[in-house]
């Protein structure tokens, strides 16, 4: 039977997917076969004409594993879904059925099985498999993994645990991710000291990486569902700054940051073929990353031929700059498998910084 272990989370964003991912790359240095299983999947999408949540897909294709994705993500959670467990349409006790069947054969095929929880640990409790559940159904023990800092870690952390204590499943460890690096030795030390009465151990994750938390140009695009034009080497841009381009143009041009992405309506005509230009130049390349052009209005085809010609990456966008800059903004970057310099940098990182050694020995 495989060593397992439970990701769990203190709420959503705090880098369980990444730390699914970096520990299945390590877990393989170490273990023969490896496998994954998302037990409640809240994100259902497509891959093959088969439905699996995202995060399932996720893995699944960056590690290999695809012929196992109708067990690596036994129920997705569909539109209405709740309601119909409520109404008894959908029996709690066939979901709890097929996830434990899918974690049993999991297990047989597998020296080493990461089971990754939901959002906090209550997600899931209206159908009745909270992530406490799962863990207590699976027999596994937790690592939780939470955000950087300190007292919303400690309250968190303390809040989130007690439905586990409830469930009576250890939670062993505790990893904390997005630290601010200059403050990870005092935060870690001081994180020691908050849980230095109780059995937890407290584990350093990755400090905050802007080029893990800002999303791509790929992202971007589909966030707004729109097209976007360049190479699939270009739209792996991470975009670390948004402006739009409302002042004028020489003003834009010099608050261009690094790896800028730039709102510039379709009428500002020379806003757009200035842009287009200093995108050629050497000592753009770092700081302009690419265009979105929002406006009903169409572009002059003279411009539209300076862009074409220029390579800059641009999306056209049937929206407002202002509804543009929010969506853009409000969206969390989440990891794709076609996010391959992101992937392989967390795979680097988990490298240096995971103590997969010490994790491993948790579960013994």
């Amino acid at each position: 039977m495989a060593r397992k272990i439970f990701i769990a989370a203190t709420g959503q964003n705090s880098g369980k997917t990444t730390t699914s991912l970096s520990l299945m790359h390590m877990a393989m240095k170490k273990y023969g076969k490896v496998g994954f299983i998302k037990p409640i999947g809240p994100k259902p999408a497509q891959h093959e004409g088969f439905v699996a949540d995202k995060d399932a897909i996720l893995i699944a294709k960056v590690f290999g594993l695809e012929r196992d994705l109708p067990l690596m993500s036994p129920f997705v959670l569909h539109p209405g879904d709740t309601k119909r467990v409520l109404d008894g349409t959908i029996k709690r006790d066939q979901i709890l059925y097929r996830i434990a069947d899918a974690i049993d054969k999991l297990e047989r095929e597998n020296d080493f099985l990461i089971i990754e929880g939901a959002g906090h640990t209550g997600v899931g409790s209206v159908i009745g498999c909270s992530n406490a559940r799962i863990a207590r159904l699976a027999s596994a023990p937790v690592m939780m993994v939470t955000g950087g800092g300190l007292g919303n870690v400690v309250d968190a952390a303390v809040m989130n645990m007690a439905l586990f204590e409830k469930e009576q499943v250890p939670v062993k460890s505790l990893l904390v991710n997005k630290i601010i690096s200059e403050k990870r030795d005092k935060t870690l030390h001081y994180l020691d000291l908050a849980f230095g009465d109780t059995s937890v151990d407290v584990i350093g994750g990755f400090n905050y990486q802007p080029i893990l938390a800002n999303p791509t140009l790929r992202r971007i695009a589909g966030v707004l569902d729109i097209e976007l034009h360049c190479s699939d080497q270009e739209a792996q841009k991470i975009v670390h700054n948004v402006q739009i381009g409302a002042a004028s143009t020489q003003r834009v041009a010099g608050l261009l940051n690094e790896s800028t992405l730039v709102i510039v309506n379709s009428s500002r005509d020379e806003l757009l073929v200035t842009l287009a230009n200093l995108y050629q130049l050497p000592e753009y390349s770092d700081k302009l990353t690419g265009i979105i052009i929002p406006g009903v209005g169409p572009i002059s085809a003279i411009t539209q031929r300076i862009i074409e010609r220029s390579g800059i990456p641009y999306m056209r966008a049937g929206r407002t700059s202002t509804t543009v800059f929010e969506m853009v903004k409000e969206d969390v970057s989440k990891v794709v498998a076609e996010d391959v310099e992101k992937i392989e940098l967390i795979k680097m990182l988990a490298e240096q910084r995971l103590d997969f050694e010490k994790i491993d020995s948790f579960l013994d």
